[in-house]
Formats: structure tokens, sequence, C-alpha cells
């Protein structure tokens, strides 16, 4: 009854919250707190906090990760030039930001006030009168204008591509700004902007600064951290503000509690494991099942001085696989990239190298209301009967599955389907060699798998036998971190290990994962060189939904589309997070539901020493 009567009283004042407004307005709309996707937001005007939250956390402490990769050269948060450090986004405020218990919900962080009509034809944003950049200047309209022009121009392909339907903006006074739209159909362009970098004019205009450029000056921010000190390709450490003008607005209630958050470089997992089992790290996210089964055997886990979580996460939503560049012509056959979808042996891989932890993936948006499963009925299947003669005939009458290996032969009868569909495909054994050639120009089947580093070695290995059975020749290449990012962003590789992951509300990245505007351009995550018109379109319907049932029907659609075009090999994932730390934190106890938030963490330095471990800020013991 209580819970019922909360969200009464909530609900209630939402709908009030206009009329409460009303002396507030822009052009005949009122002023509100937040914007949902679809429906409305879960906390109502007023809201002092969020559920998953400790409002009395206590400030202080510090918190030491590791993060894997060759290093940093700089700060600049917005050119896609350089390698920008790791946490650079601590340093800055939003005009809003998402909730954690919501699909898509984005609150005012520097906008006191977000504008929005009806038709969602254009927004406007009122700053909070004591939003201050860390130098004690308020944050005004000129900022905002600055940063999305400067953006538009120098920033992303991604972010240009988000932002390309705005027509242009609008100064209405010093601490409000209007951004007209091209059309009110991108339902989640206002959303997206409240995302917007907001950077300090006064600051990157001054002569001896340049935007277009890297730097290693630590630039002046906004938000709950300010960079301390770091030493370029090792570390970096944020210092929280104590004097940070956002501290205490509802949005950051009980959030970003540690005084200090620093971020240590290392080229491998297995070696910041070590250093965090030797207590120079306080926290790391466990990425890979043989260590959380075997590597955490240690005396301070039994002790309980290191603590092992697992956490849920219900958002699981992510393909994972070995990616085939289309671009290539090996690749640009769909019967050869569906016989290759048979060579990995899940089973034998969960059971010898996961130790059971992970489920097959198959879909492109998780496993829920957005995952196309069995055939496509209803809404989904109107969307589809408009593209039926140019979609594979078994996309309409056959529920798209992974090869199974979970019965005794499965693999076997997998790669004799696997050479079947090869030779329809045009490629035959050399009866001299062994080895798979085409059948008129001889060429032999062979390609490489790129790798940043050795930790799914093993997995590829098994998946490198089974190519070999079928007479394909397969090289694993290791390359560093810094050659691996270089050559992924301009697409040159055969097949790389990577994936997409997907929030609960699907929009205009979708563009920058599958459209084919995306496949050119460097930069985008459009990694197979995808390029169907068929797609384009339902990409387009994905981000023009106009509420929650339309946007599943839609994505579910693109999702089975998806599924039929065999871009991957998809491999495993785990609907849990694992956490290993030393046992000198506490957490709320209610979570996020959209994953875990360490933002809401704190340092409990009696608890650190009732386990033996230092009272002060450092790391470990």
């Amino acid at each position: 009854m209580r819970a019922f009567a909360t969200f009464l009283t909530s609900s209630i004042l939402f709908m009030l919250a206009p009329f409460a407004l009303a002396a507030d307005m822009i052009d005949g709309v009122p002023g509100r707190h937040a914007i949902a996707m679809h429906g409305i937001p879960k906390y109502p005007p007023g809201f002092t906090h969020f559920d998953y939250v400790n409002p009395d956390a206590p400030k202080g402490g510090s918190m030491k990760q590791a993060t894997i990769s060759d290093g940093f050269d700089s700060f600049n948060p917005i050119i896609p030039k350089g390698h920008t450090a790791v946490g650079l986004s601590l340093i800055y405020s939003g005009l809003m930001t998402k909730s954690g218990d919501e699909p898509f919900t984005m609150y005012g962080e520097l906008a006191e006030l977000i504008y929005l009509p009806a038709d969602r034809s254009w927004v406007a944003f009122r700053l909070r009168e004591t939003a201050r950049w860390h130098d004690g200047q308020p944050i005004t309209a000129d900022d905002v204008i600055w940063s999305f022009e400067t953006i538009l121009e120098h920033g992303s392909p991604q972010e240009r591509q988000y932002y390309a339907d705005v027509d242009r903006l609008e100064k209405l006074d010093e601490r409000t700004v209007r951004f007209l739209f091209k059309t009110n159909t991108n339902k989640e362009l206002p959303l997206i902007l409240g995302d917007l970098t907001i950077l300090p004019k006064h600051y990157w205009t001054s002569e001896d600064r340049d935007i277009t450029k890297t730097t290693l000056t630590p630039p002046l921010g906004s938000g709950p951290y300010k960079i301390e000190k770091f030493e370029v390709n090792r570390s970096i450490s944020y210092k929280r503000v104590e004097t940070y003008w956002g501290r205490d607005i509802p949005v950051h209630k009980g959030r970003y509690n540690f005084d200090r958050l620093q971020y240590d470089y290392y080229q491998e997992h297995n070696i910041a494991l070590e250093a965090l089992k030797a207590g120079e790290l306080d926290y790391r996210w466990e990425n890979t099942s043989k260590n959380w089964a075997r590597e955490y055997e240690i005396p301070a886990v039994k002790e309980g001085r290191l603590i092992k979580l697992r956490t849920d996460d219900i958002t699981t939503q992510v393909m994972l696989g070995l990616i085939f560049n289309q671009r290539k012509d090996l690749f640009q056959d769909r019967k050869v990239r569906q016989a290759l979808s048979y060579v990995f042996d899940f089973t034998w891989a969960n059971e010898n190298i996961f130790f059971g932890q992970y489920s097959r993936l198959r879909s492109f948006f998780g496993k829920g209301d957005l995952a196309a499963t069995g055939i496509p009925t209803g809404r989904e299947l109107e969307i589809l009967n408009q593209y039926r003669d140019r979609l594979p005939p078994e996309l309409f009458t056959r529920e798209y599955s992974p090869p199974s290996t979970d019965k005794p032969g499965d693999q076997r009868r997998n790669l004799l389907e696997a050479a079947r569909l090869l030779k329809e495909a045009g490629w035959v054994i050399d009866p001299d060699t062994l080895m798979l050639v085409h059948g008129e120009t001889g060429k032999p089947f062979k390609f490489d798998i790129m790798m940043s580093g050795k930790t799914l070695e093993a997995v590829m290995l098994t998946i490198r036998r089974s190519l070999k059975r079928l007479g394909i020749a397969v090289e694993l290449k290791i390359v560093d971190s810094a050659q691996y990012g270089q050559r992924v962003r301009n697409y040159d590789y055969d097949v790389i290990y990577l994936g997409w992951a997907q929030a609960q509300s699907p929009g205009n990245e979708q563009r920058f994962y599958w459209g084919s505007a995306a496949a050119d351009q460097p930069g985008t995550r459009n990694y197979m060189g995808l390029k169907d018109p068929i797609v384009d379109e339902l990409i387009e319907l994905v981000v023009n939904a106009p509420d929650r049932q339309e946007l599943e029907a839609r994505t579910r659609a693109l999702d089975r589309v998806l599924q039929w075009h065999y871009l991957l090999i998809p491999t495993y994932y785990g609907d849990f997070d694992r956490h290993a730390f030393w046992n000198k934190y506490r957490y709320p106890e209610t979570a996020p539901t959209m994953g875990y938030d360490l933002t809401t963490w704190w340092y409990d330095p009696d608890l650190a020493r009732q386990n033996g471990l230092s009272a002060t800020d450092t790391a470990g013991g």
C-alpha cells in the first residue's frame, strides 16, 4: 500500500508540474525537470535523490583501478585525435544525466529546467544559476552554443551523426539556449543533446589554447572532479572538488564520494590482476571466467580481506563475436559467412574454458522485449512484410539460432554442414594440399584474426582448429593496443573479436552501428562494412518510433534482419558482473537496475581497520 501511495503521489506531482511551472514558459511550453524517452520519468519534480544511492554516504578515501591500454596523450575531450585519458568525463557536468533504474530517462544536471513541446520539434535548456566552472565563472548559454558548434566542426564522426538533425540554435538569454530540429520524428534527439559535452568557451578560446589539437595541460572543467596529477602513459589521478557547485543537486546526492580516483595503465589484464592481489589496486572488474574460477584462491580472499562479489545485470544486451569484414572479397558471400557460423563449439568451450559461466549469444539486443525470437508475428511481421521479396525466405519461417553443440556428434554434423555450404559457394578441397580453394580462381581460403592481447587466445585456437578441419588457414595476429585501435578505426583487418553493447532504449546510435553511411566512414562501429538499404530503413524506423510498443516491434524487426545477415560468429555472454575489491568499501543495498555504479560506493575507514588495511586513502594494504 505504501508503494502504491508513493507512486500515486509521484504521478499526481508529475501531472501538476506543468501548472506549477506555468509562469516559466517558452512559447507556451512549461519547464520540466526531466525527459523520458517513452512514458513519464520515475522521479517526480522535487525528488531529492535516486533510489539506488545512500544520500548520507560519507565523503573521503580513494579508489585505485586499472585500465588496460598502452597509455594516453591527450586531455582534449572532443577531437578524435590521440588517446584520451581514462576518466576525463569526471571533470565535466552535462546538461542532463541518465538515471540508473529506467530504460532511458534524463534528469537536469546543468539544466534546472528543460522545455520540450509535445511534438518534440525543439528543446530548450535553462541553466542553473549556481552552475560554475572550476575557476568560479558561471556556465552560460554561450558555453553551450560554442561547445555544440565546436563538436560539430571538430568532434568525432559519431557525434556529428548524432546531432545531424539539429537545424540551428537560439540564445534566448544568458542562461537559456534552444535547439531547433530539422524533423520532429527523431524522438531521442532531445535526450541525446542532454549528454552534450559542455566546454568553457572562455578557456578554450584564449590565445594559448587550440581545441583542434591534443594537449596534456589539464583543462578547466565543471564536474565533481579535476585532474590532480598524472604520469603520461602510466597513471592519472582525479581529486574531488570540495566546492563543486552540483554536490547536493538531486542527481548527485550520495554519489561521487571518493576524495581521489586513480587509474593506473597496464598492458595486460593478468598483470593488473596480480597488482590487485599485491594491494597495488583497490578494485577490479573481472572480465575473465578462468581468473574468477582459479586466480582468487589466495589467503586474502579466504580471510575476507579481498572480496569477490558477483552482481546480477539484467540489462545485458550485447553481441560479441568474430566479425567478418565484408569490405574484403572473401566475406561478401552470405553463404560463406553462414558456413563459418558453424565452427564454434560453444558447449565444449563453456565447459573447458569458461567454467560453465556463460550462455550462447543469439540476438543483437539481448534477451528481453527487444530481441527477435521465434518467427515474426504481429506488428513485427507487418513491418517485415514490406521487404518480403528482398529478404531471405527462411527469415519468415524459421527462428534464427546459432548452431547447437549440446549433443554428442553435433560439432561433426555442424562442420559437415559448413563444408556443404562452402561447396555451394564455390569452394572445394585441393586434393594435393588438402586446403580449401576457390573452384574458379584456385585462391586459397585463408584469413587473419586480429587481437590486442592473449586473453581470448584459447577460444581462438579452438575455432582455428575447427576451421583447419574445413581446409581453411587462419593466423592469429596479436598487435599492441595502439596499432589495434588504429587498424580498427580504419577497418584494416580480416576478422576481429568485437561487438556492440545496446541500451534499453536503442536509437540514433544504430546508424553508427549498421548504417550504410557509416560503412566507409573511419571510426564508426560498422565494423563489418554492412550496406543494406533495408537495414537503413529499419534503423530510421527505430530512431523515429513514437512509443515504447512500436520501438520494441521495430527493434525486433531490425534484430531479425541483422541475425540472418550472418555478420559474425556469435560467442557468449554472462548476465552478471564480477567485482574484486579490498574490504574497505561499502555500497547501497539497492542496486541500479541498469548495472552497477561505482559512483554510489563509499570508503569506510573503520571497515578498513577491521580488515587490517590502511585507514588512509592509499590502495590495497
